[in-house]
């Protein structure tokens, strides 16, 4: 993605390859020091280190970086080389204690403020940021409203201002909050305190927004590759969505933990409802649940292996949770940008895992008809549209999903060779004669019969079916009726969702009924192709995606899967370990250690301390604090 040519300079790299890591100059050095102590690991990633030395040396930074990608590190190191205190604006309350539990386990001095505490507590953290006992400080946006914050950070050090999430301060994007406006002000009040802003999710002009919302044009840009090779994106078509998710979770996600999104509140309780009485354990979250078990819900869901979450988006920004193994759609998402950051909460520990989207004709109707009826005006309304059209040129492409993918986010790629359409590449047809026989349907129902209906109706005229609604309305008598057969109702419906998503057809009214558009005439009128979708007979499924850098299965309970067969049982006996390690704190499994680190420990058997400490993930504070632990559950 590149800016307009008079602007700030753009950094590009790749997000997950790592490089020898050996940053230059002196501060580059401590920031290499701390990656090793603190995270315990040998080198940065991608662009990780450039962006560091850049926000250590005082400079203002705007990081776009996948999920996964390693964006926390970007800000937390410079935090910790710079004098003072970091402050991190997050929206993410709920999340907050989390993110503050596992720096600490890190040996990180970090904590929050937010209204989930009391004054006592507050009083305890404004009194350790004054003394410079904190090495982080956790806000969220709207307590950068009230003065009395504003004064406290007066009175302590600060040594740089983190903005996560950055995106949501883009006013029509997917999560817009208004308390982000507020957040260009930091530099007025604070002008020699650098900022880093970081969203995980940006086209080009919501990059361009952010930059001018939060006053850092001027900043260095560093945008890192959006391709998350470890994802396998599959679009498959409608057809009982409920019991296709399950198919899909018995037979490739078995035990996995994962996040299914729906629509609606009422789509969320169904579905796990529905997974519940089939065997799966799941849970529900949307914002008409009482706030208790919305708190509860998540917390199990991070705390706990193999849980499924049924939930509309409103659940999971900021969910750190590493080893979601998928990520399912039962409706079409809205844009996508919320597509890419939803996808993205899969397989953040860089294993394979799976982005399944179920789509179909009642999606693009239900769609198009929301944009019809929102608050707005007419130029939201077509932005709207656009975010819209992006999303069905997603779905209905016969090309690769994954260039399709990276290229609305500006980014050139070849084929992957490992989504659904290069695994199983769908037909392109001359679909001209089946959409002009359909939108001569709907003129012959407007001019002889003045009726517009929906595309049920339409399709059994084309079908020639003489069901009760055709005979009623005399429908049989058009010269349309019947004219259709050479298709099956399946493949109309196809058609039908194919017009509306190439806008040569539309939708209106409560009951989505179909209408022509400006683009219709061009079709009737023998001026334009219509190249439409075939969908494959049987869609290949359960290919596992290619892997990050360690290649394993997609299924989390074999993640052993690919090591040496005497350490399996050894991987297994970490895990438990663990699990009963991390019941005891309270705290998410991964919040110990990740998979990856376990797996390692796992291959080499460290036998000392100094082995442990060897191993990528293991930094100082974690094996004084369970080395001895780690090595006694290795011990014959």
């Amino acid at each position: 993605m590149a800016l307009p040519e008079n602007g700030p300079d753009v950094a590009t790299g790749p997000d997950v390859a790592t490089g020898p890591g050996v940053a230059g100059g002196p501060d580059g050095s401590e920031a290499l020091r701390v990656l090793h102590r603190v995270f315990g690991y040998d080198a940065f990633r991608g662009g990780q280190q450039e962006i560091i030395e850049h926000v250590i040396a005082g400079g203002d930074a705007l990081v776009l970086m996948p999920t996964g990608g390693g964006k926390s590190l970007c800000y937390q190191i410079p935090a910790l080389v710079r004098k003072g205190v970091g402050v991190v604006i997050s929206p993410l309350i709920a999340l907050m204690q989390d993110q503050v539990d596992a720096l600490r386990n890190l040996g990180v001095r970090a904590g929050f403020l937010n209204s989930t505490q009391d004054l006592d507590e507050r009083r305890l953290v404004e009194a350790e940021f004054l003394a410079g006992e904190l090495d982080l400080l956790y806000l969220a946006p709207e307590r950068l409203r009230v003065e009395s914050t504003l004064r406290l950070l007066d009175r302590g050090t600060v040594s740089l201002f983190a903005i996560d999430e950055a995106h949501c301060v883009a006013q029509w994007g997917h999560d817009f909050r208004p308390d982000y406006l507020a957040l260009s002000e930091l530099h007025e009040r604070w002008p020699t305190v650098p900022r880093i802003a970081l969203t995980a999710t940006a086209t080009e002009a919501t990059h361009g927004e952010i930059a001018s919302r939060l006053k850092l044009q001027d900043a260095h840009h560093f945008v890192a590759s959006f391709d998350r090779p470890n994802i396998q994106y599959r679009i498959a078509s409608k057809n009982e969505p409920k019991k296709q998710l399950l198919e899909l979770l018995r037979t490739e996600h078995p035990g996995d933990a994962g996040i299914v999104y729906c629509l609606s509140r009422s789509s969320v309780e169904k579905t796990a409802e529905f997974l519940v009485s089939n065997g799966i354990e799941a849970v529900p979250y949307h914002a008409g649940l009482d706030a208790r078990v919305r708190a509860e819900n998540q917390a199990r869901f991070l705390r706990e292996d193999g849980l499924v979450v049924v939930a509309t988006i409103a659940f999971g920004m900021g969910i750190d949770k590493p080893d979601v193994r998928f990520v399912a759609h039962l409706d079409l998402p809205k844009s996508v940008e919320g597509y890419y950051q939803e996808t993205g909460r899969a397989g953040r520990d860089g294993l394979p895992s799976t982005a399944w989207l179920a789509y179909g004709l009642q999606d693009v109707i239900q769609q198009r008809k929301m944009i019809d009826t929102s608050e707005g005006d007419d130029a939201h309304r077509r932005k709207l549209g656009a975010h819209l059209e992006a999303m069905l040129a997603l779905c209905e492409t016969v090309e690769c999903r994954r260039v399709q993918l990276l290229a609305y986010f500006g980014q050139r790629s070849t084929a992957c060779g490992n989504c659904d359409t290069c695994l199983t590449p769908p037909e392109s047809w001359d679909g001209t004669i089946p959409a002009q026989k359909l939108l001569s349907t709907v003129v012959r129902l407007k001019r002889e019969r003045n009726q517009k209906f929906g595309a049920g109706q339409v399709i059994d005229i084309l079908l020639g079916k003489k069901t009760a609604k055709v005979i009623q309305f005399d429908h049989d008598a058009l010269s349309v009726f019947g004219i259709g057969t050479e298709l099956r109702e399946a493949e109309w419906r196809g058609v039908v969702r194919q017009l509306l998503a190439q806008g040569l057809l539309g939708v209106e009214g409560d009951y989505g009924t179909l209408v022509l558009t400006d683009a219709s005439a061009e079709v009737l009128g023998r001026q334009r192709e219509v190249r439409l979708r075939r969908e494959p007979e049987k869609t290949r499924t359960g290919k596992p995606a290619k892997s990050g850098a360690s290649g394993s299965s997609p299924k989390s309970r074999k993640a052993a899967a690919d090591l040496p067969e005497e350490a399996v049982p050894v991987f297994e006996g970490l895990r438990a370990w663990r699990a009963a390690t991390a019941k005891e704190q309270g705290v998410p499994a991964y919040v110990i250690f990740h998979d990856a680190t376990l797996r390692e420990i796992a291959t080499v058997v460290p036998s000392t301390l100094e082995e442990l400490g060897a191993v990528n993930g293991v930094g100082e504070n974690k094996l004084l604090k369970y080395g001895q632990q780690i090595l006694d559950t290795l011990a014959p």
